[in-house]
């Protein structure tokens, strides 16, 4: 066993098992109920939609009798200097947003990341993203002493946008099946260029979240954008609701690290007219 960085949640170890093969191997110390069966269950529900490779899950264990919980996963050699195909990639993410779900929120209802959000079942993109993602993220802001005097002021502003959802939301649209935290470092590039998702969050919803997911940190070049367009064309007035769907990512890392996201998720609110 040989322990990887880069997370901030789990401990990874790259793993040769007796008969030689190579796997990628992670636990946890304190996880959230459910967290490694729900992580692969998002990874086979999103392989359903054959659009974007996904690891193959060797084991899972959420843990029992005082044993560590951990996932297993088939090892994707990882290429720092192949270029990915930004473009296939663009048309990839629109044949899986349009593998579609049956619900927005998941069907098994299981909470999903390390602040472990609901995912309860709703009939519209606005009921959801209010009830799931604003309000349960308003408590924990208000509940984060880090935050300081900001605190109340951050959770008010995200419950005031939860109030006007169905003015804010956009078009009505049918669910997507979802990554969930679609940013640069949940997607490695092997060695051939190719694409893998990874750490999913999944769940039912609009399919504008994972884009403004991937716009946030940056990492994926415009042509997976013009890719998207070409194949699954947003909405009209997509770029003013990215600040919208930057509202739960930024107040997971306020949450969670403090440091600018405070100052950011207050931006996006100010964008909001909040």
């Amino acid at each position: 066993m040989s322990r990887l960085g880069g997370g901030d949640v789990a401990e990874a170890f790259q793993v040769v098992l007796a008969g030689g093969r190579m796997v990628f191997a992670k636990t946890h110390r304190r996880p959230p109920p459910g967290f490694f069966t729900t992580e692969a269950a998002g990874l086979a529900w999103l392989g359903e939609a054959d659009a974007l490779p996904v690891p193959a899950v060797v084991a899972v264990s959420d843990g029992a009798g005082g044993r560590a919980p951990w996932l297993v996963l088939e090892w994707i050699t990882e290429s720092r200097r192949a270029v990915p195909d930004d473009a296939a990639f663009g048309r990839a993410l629109a044949a899986l947003h349009g593998a579609s779900a049956p619900h927005f929120g998941r069907e098994d209802r299981r909470s999903t990341g390390s602040r472990g959000l609901p995912n309860e079942q709703c009939e519209t993109w606005a009921e959801f993203y209010a009830t799931q993602r604003l309000i349960p993220l308003a408590r924990l802001v208000r509940d984060a002493r880090h935050l300081g005097d900001d605190a109340a002021r951050l959770a008010a502003g995200l419950e005031s946008v939860a109030t006007r959802l169905t003015e804010l939301a956009g078009p009505a649209e049918p669910p997507a099946r979802l990554h969930g935290d679609l940013w640069a470092g949940n997607r490695l590039v092997d060695v051939d260029g190719t694409s893998w998702l990874i750490d999913p969050a999944c769940f039912g919803g609009h399919r504008e979240f994972d884009l403004a997911m991937m716009r946030l940190f940056g990492g994926f070049g415009v042509e997976a954008f013009a890719a998207y367009a070409e194949v699954a064309p947003l909405a009209d007035g997509w770029e003013g609701r990215i600040p919208l769907h930057h509202l739960a990512p930024l107040a997971v890392h306020a949450i969670k690290f403090g440091g600018a996201y405070p100052a950011g998720l207050a931006r996006a609110l100010r964008a909001l007219g909040t």
